[in-house]
């Protein structure tokens, strides 16, 4: 048996200090291939080099303990800036020229400087993500950002290719998620602003290295588009501070009998308190403030279809909306239900929430899937990757009130605010559809002209004529009174039909000349093209990022800002005046059948006004009970 003498402590001593010296002077180290370079090559290729080991993090440049040798190259593909093999990295040999021929005053700013770093940079982030000490591109919260999201029917899977497309830094950062984080670690390095354009971003990489880059000064705030109706009466982009939103709500969209809405509709509403407020409880009386957060299948061309919708032809984009017009779109016109539900989510987590859906917002352009990426799937990514708690839980659904009750079981959802249905309706976590007002309104015009129909849904089936025959009989009715009654409650209903059939006629004029089958008659291509005029124009509030020049990324800046403040104002304007347009003509672009309908409503909605003027001057100004 070998006997080992046992070495003294102070040599001991002495070795463990020669190897922690030994590590902590370990580093990455860059080193030129100068065999085909010139003197003056050679020197600016140190600086090149030193330049991006300066930019490095210290956990970055200290974690590659090897020696990488830069070559310069003209046989790499066109568009190619660098390739790192091994420890190996090279670099075209145009970027080179460019970094010796920078003007002295233009520095690091200039794009020929730029562009050779970033490339350094660009490389060096390949090889250290492929360490053990990177793994970025492997890491689920990093690709929750980045746009690889989680695919709910796929166990976990995600998604093979990234939708958020608009307001990219660098398209090549969508091909996968290795080039997405060397472009990214290009930007965090490079760029200071990039904190401000893509902040959950910067405070990973910054969270990974122990160590953050220089930043400038962020615009305050986060910044929507505002779409829908009445927004042209106010500035489209609508300035959202975090310290404003109470709550989030879970809003479900109760279901009704059609296909494509038998399950509900998913959105999350904003509880926004009035400037000056502060934040508590009273701020959900302040319903004119609230925003509502809805993915939508942007119909662009024409009616929605099953099988479009399966076959994801429809752009999915998330849209600001303001709460009271989507209390009317769904209550007062396709009567269903809306459902408000607190979320329980900390200050942090509602930050990170908006924050989130504002990058959607701007860089999102995905498509609409029926089954696999409809509103309750998009909801619940948005959940998943704004709040990393959620990220956790299995929430995965397809539709939303699957995903309501899995909130609800998880106790992310308190469904308390619903058992006592009275005070749900008062304090605006319910909101009743129509449905049983205007059941209530037929009830008495039903009772007091003796209808034959039973349900209010009976009555709006009939033609405006088949109506009217009924509605005359409505002035003699038993008493003054009932006959007030009836006929006041006759007009709530003909003007709900006259609601639903303007929707109607509008998809009708989209079939009739933008579709495949479109008319080719006379005229039909003047009145196809304001229709896409029209369409195109408020496709700007669902593609908010069009209204930015190149180049531009991630969340709007001041300057950006400035810009979508008047593009947004004078698209709103525009979208005001081709609507009116569009409506002053559209009743002769009709067919027939159609503005027979339009016009009969509205010749019984005349009637019915000017007979109620009537009766309440015979009644001396009776108020209705």
């Amino acid at each position: 048996m070998t006997r080992y003498r046992r070495s003294p402590p102070w040599r001991r001593l002495a070795c463990c200090l020669l190897l922690f010296a030994g590590h902590a002077q370990a580093a990455l180290q860059l080193e030129a291939d100068a065999g085909a370079l010139t003197a003056a090559q050679a020197a600016a290729t140190r600086h090149l080099l030193d330049e991006a080991l300066q930019r490095l993090p210290p956990a970055w440049n200290n974690g590659l303990d090897r020696r990488i040798t830069v070559q310069w190259r003209d046989d790499l593909p066109p568009q190619v800036h660098g390739r790192a093999i091994g420890s190996l990295l090279l670099l075209d040999r145009g970027l080179l020229d460019g970094w010796m021929a920078r003007p002295a005053a233009g520095g690091l700013e200039h794009p020929d400087a730029r562009a050779a770093l970033a490339a350094v940079i660009h490389e060096l982030a390949h090889i250290y993500d492929r360490s053990p000490q990177g793994r970025l591109s492997r890491d689920p919260r990093l690709l929750d950002l980045a746009g690889w999201q989680v695919a709910p029917l796929r166990l976990g899977m995600r998604t093979s290719s990234n939708s958020f497309s608009d307001r990219s830094p660098d398209r090549y950062e969508l091909t996968k998620p290795a080039e997405f984080v060397a472009v990214n670690l290009e930007h965090f390095l490079l760029d200071p602003d990039y904190g401000c354009r893509r902040p959950a971003l910067f405070r990973h990489f910054s969270g990974h290295f122990g160590w953050a880059p220089p930043t400038g000064a962020c615009a305050p705030g986060l910044v929507f588009l505002q779409a829908g109706t009445g927004v042209e009466q106010e500035t489209p982009l609508l300035q959202l501070d975090a310290e404003r939103v109470y709550a989030v709500d879970y809003l479900l969209a109760e279901g009704n009998e059609q296909p494509m809405s038998r399950w509900g509709h998913s959105m999350l509403r904003l509880v926004i308190c009035a400037p000056g407020r502060p934040r508590g409880p009273d701020c959900r009386l302040d319903l004119q403030y609230h925003r509502v957060l809805s993915f939508r299948a942007f119909v662009d061309d024409v009616q929605i279809s099953s099988w479009r919708g399966l076959s994801g032809s429809y752009p999915s984009r998330l849209f600001l909306l303001p709460l009271q017009q989507v209390i009317d779109e769904y209550t007062k016109i396709e009567l269903r239900g809306l459902q408000s539900i607190p979320l329980r989510l900390d200050d942090a987590e509602v930050a990170g929430l908006l924050e989130r859906a504002a990058q959607l917002h701007w860089s999102y352009d995905g498509r609409y899937y029926f089954l696999s990426n409809n509103c309750a799937v998009e909801t619940f990514k948005l959940l998943h990757d704004g709040v990393p708690r959620l990220a956790g839980e299995p929430l995965s659904s397809i539709t939303p009130t699957a995903l309501l009750r899995k909130l609800r079981m998880r106790g992310i959802a308190d469904g308390t605010v619903l058992d006592d249905e009275a005070e749900a309706l008062r304090l605006g976590y319910r909101f009743a559809p129509l449905s049983a007002h205007f059941q209530a309104m037929f009830d008495i015009a039903r009772t007091a002209l003796d209808l034959p129909q039973r349900r209010v849904q009976d009555w709006f089936a009939l033609s405006p004529d088949a109506r009217a025959s009924w509605l005359r009989r409505a002035e003699h009715g038993p008493s003054p009174e009932l006959a007030l009654r009836a006929s006041a409650a006759l007009l709530l209903l003909e003007q709900a039909a006259l609601r639903q059939q303007e929707l109607l006629a509008r998809d009708e004029l989209k079939r009739r000349y933008l579709g495949k089958r479109g008319r080719a008659d006379s005229g039909a291509a003047e009145i196809a093209a304001a229709l896409r005029e029209f369409l195109q124009t408020e496709g700007y509030f669902s593609r908010p990022a069009t209204l930015l020049p190149e180049p531009g990324y991630g969340l709007p800046q001041a300057e950006e800002r400035q810009i979508l403040r008047q593009a947004g104002s004078r698209h709103a304007a525009r979208l005001q005046e081709q609507g009116a347009a569009l409506r002053a003509g559209a009743r002769q672009w009709l067919g027939p059948a159609q503005r027979a309908v339009l016009e009969g409503t509205e010749k019984n909605i005349a009637e019915l006004g000017e007979r109620l003027r009537r009766l309440h001057g015979q009644l001396g100004g009776m108020q209705l009970q």
